[in-house]
């Protein structure tokens, strides 16, 4: 093949659809539209490499209601570059070609040209996870919703195996919430099972404090943005006095001088969303400069279908994710693909002899 080829694209548009009401402190979904990334050679179109946009409703830079229409122009535009076949210099590429502000087409066009040139088996990054060498931990997830809800979840994450269990919190009362907590807590320690609560920046900055504070007595791992992103000054004051580590979510989205940001609030972790951060390189810098700073990480899917998750669990093998990873289990929709990805015991892994069912 030569040294540069032109490939192809077009995509796919799916409504996914909840098995139950998900709720987060920004409301219920109940559906959620993802659009399939195809890529292919014109001379073999039966070849082919699949990516996900999956842009997050009132979160994503690119929700917005002309995406289709957007993803379609970006896609033409993309048939007439030749991309060349240096894996790393086509995510260099792609990152000249597609726009900061389009985040979600930059991370799906970056799969599909890599499982492309893979060979087109959803093979994006990384071999361990991919080949069913390796296993990936990951939390699970307690959405939000009434107290009976929320406990039914508990009740069964714990009896799947799960030792990090990530409770959405913020949506109903708060002593309800705490009650929860101390559920847990009760039947398992701090050294059994890791807790994490996500608070979506539900609390409001002249409460927050106190609020950790009642949560730290539950020996938290971590609360996921506590307060509104945006306002660096009260987040600061926050991670300077609370006595439960505080990770960084939505605050990450949209920002362009990283360094910056990390300097300024001096976070205990970050959350890496690729699907909103704009994909593998915008990524994997996040990581070394909070790594340089002594800054944890983990990453999160962000209710993409099965194929979204699939790229985003690759990238985290990749990246050697050593702790709990919140990767979603693909068991949050009625008309997901049929994947080789599976949860086990608290883990996610790739099992090659499940063929994977075909979009459409």
């Amino acid at each position: 093949m030569s040294d540069s080829s032109k490939i192809n694209f077009d995509y796919l548009k799916r409504t996914l659809i909840f098995k139950f009401d998900a709720g987060t402190s920004r409301g219920v979904l109940k559906t959620k539209e993802v659009f399939w990334i195809k890529a292919f050679y014109a001379d073999q179109p039966d070849v082919i490499g699949w990516g996900e946009a999956a842009p997050l409703v009132k979160l994503s830079l690119d929700d917005r209601e002309d995406f289709e229409g957007i993803l379609g122009k970006t896609l033409s535009e993309m048939c007439q570059v030749a991309f060349v076949e240096d894996e790393i210099e086509v995510l260099n590429q792609l990152k000249e070609l597609i726009p900061f502000e389009l985040p979600s087409i930059r991370f799906a066009l970056e799969a599909a040209i890599l499982d492309l040139k893979n060979g087109g088996q959803k093979k994006v990054l990384g071999n361990d996870f991919f080949e069913g060498n390796k296993t990936i931990p990951i939390n699970g997830l307690i959405w939000m919703g009434e107290k009976e809800f929320m406990l039914s979840q508990i009740k069964e994450k714990l009896s799947n195996g799960f030792n990090c269990i990530k409770m959405k919190i913020g949506a109903i009362d708060f002593q309800q919430e705490l009650d929860l907590l101390s559920y847990i807590r009760d039947r398992f320690s701090k050294d059994q099972i890791t807790l994490r609560v996500d608070a979506n920046g539900a609390f409001s900055p002249e409460d927050a404090l106190k609020k950790l504070q009642q949560l730290a007595q539950y020996g938290l791992h971590s609360i996921e943005q506590p307060i509104a992103a945006g306002n660096w000054q009260a987040m600061k004051k926050l991670c300077e006095a609370t006595a439960l580590p505080i990770a960084l979510d939505e605050e990450l989205i949209g920002v362009r001088n990283k360094a910056e940001l990390l300097d300024k609030i001096q976070p205990q972790h970050i959350i890496l969303k690729p699907t909103l951060l704009g994909g593998i390189l915008e990524t994997k810098e996040w990581i070394k400069l909070a790594e340089e700073r002594n800054i944890g990480w983990w990453m999160t899917s962000a209710l993409e279908s099965n194929i979204g998750l699939n790229a985003v669990a690759q990238l985290a093998d990749s990246l050697a994710a050593t702790i709990p990873q919140g990767l979603g289990t693909g068991k949050l929709y009625e008309n997901n693909l049929h994947s080789p990805l599976e949860i086990d015991q608290g883990h996610i892994r790739y099992n090659s002899e499940i063929v994977w069912e075909q979009p459409s």
